[in-house]
């Protein structure tokens, strides 16, 4: 499944691209975004216009340009500025974010979005107009000019300022059709991956539906009583080989271990108990020390060790969560998380469909990550 995956592993960025025919800066002008952008500021009564979709910050993916959710005006939304298909979104709170995207649907968007479009397309082609805010330098920009504490925002009056060299519009056609090309490319892999994770948590569904449920008491010994947290001082100072294990993975290494066999661990708390940014559930082995922000779980006879992992990672833990500010998966609480427990030889199937599953979707992540950090270098020939 992952042999047929083609990596970027051996490309790198060429000091040398700036060079070529596609960046002949000889016909570049220098501008100010502002000069070429517009600030659109259309507003609108979302039902009276017939809009049934807004866009918020929370949206808009960090390194995307696709704008894949949204909320419903049925729901009720104080949003009246306007988008149209082909403008683009920019958040300008929290620049940092990075939350770039282009309208496919016509919406009302939060006053937190600017909605930006070219004043004249025989100057600026509105294809190249996203990726124009995509360069290192003018992140660093927005995110300089950005005022307030909490929440800072940048400005139009300062974003306009921003300066670049913008290219006659045959390069900028030429260098927009191969940015373009590389996002499908991307969207096509992701496309896989969320398929795969689709395929990954169907595993846990009916093919286990008769089998016997037993409560996660009963299928592992819980050996909590044994994790000694090590504060950040603490942890300075005993700095060695074996890694150090939070609540989602590895936090630091220190010079001993507490543990020293094969273990699951389940996180006990934080939002990621809910969000779901990284593993919740993962297997270690071996020399390990674990602080008591995950739970420690040996598995019991009958229960294979990767079955398990994967199906506490796969499921939704949240009627077992506890708190609204502090997300907690207690004890108590854990021991009650019902388990399906099919033979030992089904469970090793399982886990071995889900090893390549994950083999897969890594090398996808290698593939993308690879490919952003090449067109980031393209961007940068831009700014």
């Amino acid at each position: 499944m992952t042999a047929a995956i083609p990596l970027l592993v051996k490309l790198k960025p060429n000091p040398h691209w700036a060079s070529l025919p596609l960046f002949d800066r000889t016909g570049w002008k220098r501008v100010r975004f502002g000069d070429v952008v517009e600030n659109c500021a259309e507003t609108c009564d979302p039902e009276e216009a017939g809009l049934e979709r807004y866009v918020a910050m929370e949206h808009l993916e960090p390194g995307s340009l696709h704008v894949r959710s949204w909320g419903s005006v049925a729901d009720g939304t104080t949003f009246t500025r306007r988008c149209r298909p082909g403008q683009v979104l920019f958040g300008k709170r929290r620049a940092y974010q990075r939350k770039v995207a282009v309208a496919e649907f016509e919406a009302v968007v939060s006053g937190d979005i600017y909605v930006l479009a070219p004043k004249d397309t025989q100057r600026l082609l509105p294809g190249l107009l996203p990726f124009l805010c995509l360069p290192e330098r003018f992140f660093q920009h927005a995110v300089g000019t950005s005022a307030g504490s909490l929440s800072p925002r940048t400005n139009w009056s300062s974003l306009a300022s921003f300066e670049f060299d913008l290219p006659p519009l045959d390069q900028q056609h030429r260098i927009a059709e191969i940015l373009w090309a590389v996002d499908a490319e991307w969207n096509c892999y992701l496309g896989v991956k969320d398929a795969l994770e689709d395929f990954r948590k169907s595993l846990f569904g009916n093919r286990l539906s008769g089998f016997a449920v037993k409560p996660l008491s009963e299928v592992v010994d819980f050996l909590d009583g044994k994790r000694v947290p090590l504060s950040e001082k603490e942890r300075a100072t005993r700095k060695g080989p074996y890694p150090y294990y939070g609540a989602s993975g590895v936090i630091d290494s220190v010079d001993g271990y507490i543990f020293d066999e094969p273990l699951v661990l389940l996180s006990e708390d934080g939002f990621n108990l809910v969000n779901r940014n990284s593993r919740i559930a993962f297997k270690v082995d071996g020399k390990v020390w674990i602080n008591n922000h995950a739970h420690v779980l040996r598995p019991k006879a009958g229960m294979h060790i990767d079955f398990l992992a994967d199906y506490l990672e796969s499921v939704s833990l949240e009627p077992f969560i506890t708190g609204t500010y502090q997300r907690k998966l207690n004890k108590s609480e854990c021991e009650r998380i019902p388990v399906p427990v099919p033979p030992e030889e089904i469970q090793g199937e399982i886990a071995e469909t889900i090893a390549r599953i994950v083999s897969s979707i890594s090398a996808i992540e290698t593939k993308v990550t690879h490919s952003k950090s090449l067109v980031a270098e393209l961007l940068n020939c831009l700014s």
